[in-house]
């Protein structure tokens, strides 16, 4: 039986340091093109402390599923921020490549965290930041749970 490179071997991986994102979000990097070599996606966690929210934001050309871990989180979404929906622990969420969208921590007192896979290895590489609809969406705007 011929033995595994180890670019091609099981591995299992730890989240890496918090970092925050382009999109002002925490992250806690885990696979990705940087950590083990994969060529098509990335996994990493998220947390949104109370009352945070991301920058508007798009990734071109990759799909993003979330599974949301604790917590509640609303996100607007649609290209003038002009629909919303709710995720909460349990729920899993799809977001299709291009689609702009600004998620937001729904709780003032409780963390919301989350499992993100998206088709894009590196992960902050697709990020397209959407400051012209930042403005559409003022934080004090935003729907809570």
């Amino acid at each position: 039986m011929e033995s595994s490179s180890p670019e091609t071997t099981c591995r299992v991986v730890r989240p890496g340091p918090a970092i925050v994102g382009k999109q002002a979000l925490t992250y806690a990097p885990a696979v990705s093109a940087e950590t083990v070599g994969s060529t098509g996606l990335h996994m990493q966690l998220v947390t949104l402390p109370p009352g945070a929210r991301a920058r508007a934001h798009l990734h071109e050309a990759h799909e993003t599923a979330l599974h949301v871990l604790s917590g509640v989180a609303g996100t607007w979404y649609g290209e003038r921020l002009e629909h919303h929906l709710w995720s909460r622990a349990g729920d899993f969420v799809y977001i299709p490549a291009g689609v702009p969208h600004l998620p937001y921590n729904a709780s003032r007192t409780e963390t919301c965290t989350a499992v993100i896979a998206r088709t894009d290895p590196n992960e902050q590489e697709s990020v397209v930041l959407l400051p012209e609809l930042d403005a559409l969406r003022p934080p004090e705007g935003d729907v809570m749970a």
